[in-house]
């Protein structure tokens, strides 16, 4: 039963007493390509910033969810459907003067995905492509602030969960979920240790029970795993130096 006061508290209610605020999500896509952890990054056809690169996003709709939002972004402006990455919130970035326009908010999400191929460019933007994490300069907003929050939630989780599986295909090799590793922290792993490590992780990897197709050269065949159920790493995957 609503309660009458409450009632007449929302019908002389006036949002207009307060300065509008603006809400939009940014997407931090983070994937590894040719051994490096790569962002995608537009580069902007539309003012204000125009000709800045930036991460993709946009406002979201008066009546949208934020998760839909984002993953209306992900897929119109990235072409990476929902199903093939994983996804979750990052954070949120209200610096007052971070939009020249207007007061904006932005809830920022971080997304983890195998390689894939960048799409062609949006109706609002000249250009779109993979920049690796080390050498992208996004000046548009506060987008460096938010990749760089990004990458730090992303490497930080290779340590304590298995979301290291999501740069990799369904079906993959130790070798393979190494070098996302190395390409996260940017460091040089043992074979041998990371082997045991992540083979004698419960949970963490399931053999598949078949194995990888020779590599170009005639390469040794190597067994094949998937993710396992573990949510957590016990022991965690520390970064060396960490």
């Amino acid at each position: 039963m609503t309660d009458p006061g409450e009632q007449a508290f929302l019908a002389s209610y006036d949002p207009r007493a307060f300065p509008p605020v603006a809400v939009t999500v940014d997407v931090v896509l983070l994937t590894v390509r040719e051994a490096r952890l790569q962002v995608l990054l537009v580069e902007r056809d539309t003012h204000p910033f125009r000709g800045a690169q930036a991460l993709p996003g946009g406002f979201v709709a008066p009546d949208e969810d934020l998760d839909a939002a984002a993953i209306r972004r992900l897929e119109q402006e990235t072409g990476v459907r929902r199903e093939l990455a994983h996804v979750e919130q990052l954070g949120a970035f209200g610096a007052p003067a971070r939009d020249p326009r207007m007061r904006v908010v932005s809830v920022s999400y971080l997304v983890f995905a195998p390689d894939v191929a960048a799409p062609r460019p949006g109706p609002t933007t000249r250009w779109v492509g993979w920049v690796p994490v080390d050498a992208a300069r996004p000046t548009a907003f506060d987008h460096d602030v938010v990749l760089a929050a990004g990458v730090e939630r992303a490497r930080a989780k290779l340590e304590y969960s298995p979301f290291a599986a999501a740069f990799c295909p369904e079906e993959f090799t130790v070798a393979e979920l190494r070098r996302v590793y190395e390409a996260t922290w940017g460091v040089a792993l043992d074979p041998r240790n990371f082997h045991r490590k992540v083979t004698g992780t419960p949970g963490f990897l399931v053999p598949v029970g078949r194995d990888s197709a020779p590599g170009p050269g005639g390469g040794r065949p190597a067994a094949l795993y998937r993710v396992g159920d573990a949510r957590l790493l016990h022991p965690a995957m520390l970064r060396p130096g960490g």
